[in-house]
């Protein structure tokens, strides 16, 4: 997975379990330094990396005194607002905030490069003020960054680049050091939100990444519920009875059986947000078109009276698939989610994990970890599993990483990345 001499030094801020680690390793860098507050997360990446991990940086702190020299510094850094008073500039108005510490220690060890991930929002419009000032303050540094953001996820590289069947949107924010007097001049975000290579993410298959039934431990862990799989069977008949009925295109809009009726009678009332009322008119007319079909399946599952009422919603999301065993679902509050098994949603940090439909269970903690581009090498020794989901759901995809580093350091000019760069794989292999 890293090449067995070093061509590259790099710090991993807000470590989480090491994605970064990962990919940056693979190009050939050794980590000189990681930091993490959060401990659980701090103990998987130390049994991993075997190396050390430090507390969180923290504003209160100057954390030059603890970071040696570096060549990378990469970090999944957390989104603090930041100070408007008199829209100060530069470093001053980050003071305060992580991010602080962050120029802290670009200000003090100026390493080549700098390697920052974040969320899609950072880039929104509720925090322009904060991606001005992110901006802003690693320029009057002397990096060079793109001012457009630079959004990428995994399903969007092909797999024999390291790409992953997830959707997970992140924003990058990479610069190279060219001093104060070239870092002002606007570049192209280092990657585009699009296909690579020509790569078609709908020829991605997941079930390529998932472990053998047999092969899973404990794997009785990963069932659903009896009332869970009692709601998958009733919204299976759902799907089943329509498509023996002829129905090709079964409804995109979110079904609620709570507002089935006939659209004669349909009254929405004064005040209804417009978005509603128009599913309000969709759900009725839905009924009203298999009035018939809908009374039986509703009568032969008791009007569906015990399951709860986030579960009396289904949101069809999987084109023609004929079936829910042919799918993907996640249980959400707005109700049961399917999708084609080609790419699945975000991991994410709460309890949404995706259900295969068949078999009909969770996706394991080695499944996901697949999913953020880590080996199966990598352990999760003496930890419920609920803490393995939130910490790859944290994480950062490995693969993506590798990749924009590297596009990175191509771009750059640098003499000094021309053997990383020569000495590395195109594809990250795990």
């Amino acid at each position: 997975m890293s090449s067995t001499a070093h061509s590259f030094t790099f710090i991993d801020l807000f470590a989480g379990i090491g994605g970064f680690h990962a990919a940056l390793s693979a190009l050939g860098g050794e980590c000189v330094y990681a930091s993490e507050i959060d401990e659980a997360a701090a103990k998987i990446y130390q049994h991993n990396w075997e190396m050390e991990v430090a507390g969180d940086i923290v504003p209160e702190t100057d954390p030059v005194v603890k970071v040696p020299p570096h060549d990378v510094l990469a970090a999944g850094f957390p989104c603090q607002p930041f100070s408007k008073s008199g829209f100060q500039r530069g470093m001053d108005e980050a003071r305060g905030t992580l991010f602080w510490n962050i120029l802290r220690i670009l200000e003090e060890h100026r390493p080549s490069l700098v390697l920052l991930e974040n969320v899609r929002n950072i880039a929104g419009p509720r925090h322009a003020h904060e991606w001005q000032v992110i901006i802003r303050s690693l320029r009057e540094l002397g990096y060079q960054v793109s001012s457009t953001p630079a959004v990428f996820s995994p399903h969007l590289l092909p797999p024999s680049m390291g790409g992953r069947p997830q959707v997970r949107e992140r924003v990058f924010i990479v610069g190279t050091y060219v001093g104060t007097e070239q870092s002002h001049k606007e570049v192209d975000p280092v990657v585009r939100n699009r296909p690579i290579d020509g790569w078609n993410p709908q020829d991605w298959v997941l079930s390529d990444y998932l472990q053998d039934e047999d092969e899973i431990a404990d794997r009785a862990n990963y069932d659903l519920t009896p009332a869970e799989q009692h709601w998958v069977r009733v919204w299976s008949e759902f799907v089943l009875r329509l498509r023996a009925a002829g129905v090709q295109k079964l409804p995109g809009f979110p079904i609620w059986v709570d507002h089935f009726r006939h659209i004669d009678s349909l009254v929405v009332p004064d005040g209804t947000p417009a978005w509603k009322a128009n599913f309000l008119r969709k759900n009725a007319q839905f009924y009203t078109e298999h009035e018939e079909l809908l009374n039986r399946w509703l009568d032969d599952f008791d009007e569906l009276e015990d399951l709860p009422a986030s579960r009396r919603k289904f949101e069809w999301q999987a084109q023609d698939a004929a079936s829910l065993e042919d799918c993907i679902m996640h249980f959400r509050p707005s109700g049961i989610r399917v999708k084609r098994p080609t790419y699945v949603p975000a991991l994410v940090a709460i309890t949404q994990t995706t259900i295969l439909g068949k078999p009909l269970r969770r996706i394991t903690p080695r499944e996901a970890a697949r999913l953020q581009g880590l080996p199966d090498s990598f352990e999760f020794p003496g930890q419920p599993d609920s803490a393995s989901y939130k910490q790859l759901g944290n994480g950062v995809n490995a693969g993506v990483v590798y990749h924009v580093a590297r596009a990175e350091m191509a771009r750059s000019g640098n003499a000094r990345w021309e053997s990383t760069l020569r000495s590395s794989s195109e594809s990250f292999d795990v």
